[in-house]
């Protein structure tokens, strides 16, 4: 063989290696952000799993505050019924999502504020249970929507950085939403004595 047959041998093989490995980075770091989404949605269900148990604490104490019961389950129901999947992760789906779940927390946050009402539901020690079961889930959420914005952002990154840009556009990935706060979060709340 000619020694230019070889070179342009060697130069493919090396141009193939180099392709296989890249679409397999954009792969593991396409996983990535779908396992980061779904730690994400499991720190949710979990929330929603400990509502009704909360609801049904409060109750046996409040049984009057009928109203500030129904829109918890009504946004637990909404929350729960509501999903995203990955593939079809748009910035205006998670947003829907966000706000759903955004609703659940406004919701807990009128419950909760029902015990200082309640002072034999505060020394409750199932009602602190699982006040302290919701508190450290709502940080659980946090951790889990950092992470995931991490991925996201390594992920964003690498598909955008040339030369992955190229195998990024050829093999149809795409950029991936974050997940953002929403409006209302940007409002400081009012603490009153």
């Amino acid at each position: 063989m000619k020694k230019s047959t070889i070179i342009i041998i060697a130069a493919i093989v090396l141009i193939a290696i180099a392709s296989v490995s890249a679409y397999n980075g954009l792969v593991s770091k396409e996983e990535g952000v779908k396992n980061a989404w779904s730690n994400v949605e499991n720190q949710y269900q979990r929330r929603s799993d400990l509502i009704p148990n909360l609801v049904n604490t409060v109750k046996g104490y409040a049984s009057h505050e009928q109203e500030t019961f129904q829109s918890v389950t009504e946004a637990r129901s909404k929350a729960t019924q509501m999903s995203v999947a990955m593939d079809d992760l748009t910035p205006e789906k998670l947003q829907a999502y966000q706000e759903a779940q955004g609703e659940v927390g406004r919701a807990l946050g009128r419950l909760l504020a029902i015990s200082e009402n309640y002072p034999e539901l505060k020394a409750n020690e199932n009602f602190k249970e699982l006040q302290a079961q919701l508190e450290g889930t709502e940080n659980r959420i946090a951790v889990e929507r950092r992470k995931f914005n991490e991925t996201v952002r390594q992920y964003n990154t690498s598909i955008r950085k040339f030369p992955l840009n190229l195998f990024a556009a050829i093999f149809g990935f795409g950029q991936s939403a974050y997940f953002e706060a929403d409006e209302s979060s940007r409002e400081v709340p009012e603490v009153t004595f």
